[in-house]
């Protein structure tokens, strides 16, 4: 992503996706182009009602993820904005993008799965000396 996009993702963080390619074997959905970006990771992650992820924000990495069942009540805001963050609710079959310096996150109203895209690792100590917590929701 460049800049431009990012500044315009902070408005609306979900992507459209483009049309399917369907023949008689079945379908086949493109999430994100790779030539868009570099994904390092991919990390599939099971939520329980009710639950809270995120309340954080990355300094560089930033995430696709793509809600495979269930939904999210995303919250993001710019890093450092005392304003209140924006809600919006992600269902099944959409891809949102959340870009670096966005504190972000996530509720769950239902079990949901999604999966997650990022630039950066997930290995442990790299994902949290990218990451500063905030107190979002």
């Amino acid at each position: 992503m460049n800049m431009k996009s990012d500044l315009h993702l902070l408005q609306n963080p979900i992507l459209p996706l483009k049309k399917p390619y369907i023949d008689n074997r079945g379908t086949i959905q493109n999430l994100v182009s790779l030539n868009e970006t570099q994904i390092h990771s991919a990390v599939l992650i099971e939520s329980k009602k009710g639950s809270i992820r995120a309340n954080h924000y990355h300094k560089v990495d930033w995430h696709y993820c793509y809600i495979i069942s269930g939904s999210i009540e995303y919250y993001y805001r710019p890093t450092n904005s005392d304003k209140e963050p924006i809600k919006i609710l992600i269902n099944t079959g959409q891809v949102f993008y959340t870009p670096p310096m966005v504190e972000h996150a996530m509720v769950f109203p239902e079990d949901t799965v999604f999966l997650t895209l990022g630039g950066g690792t997930r290995l442990h100590e790299d994902y949290e000396n990218d990451l500063v917590r905030v107190n979002l929701v």
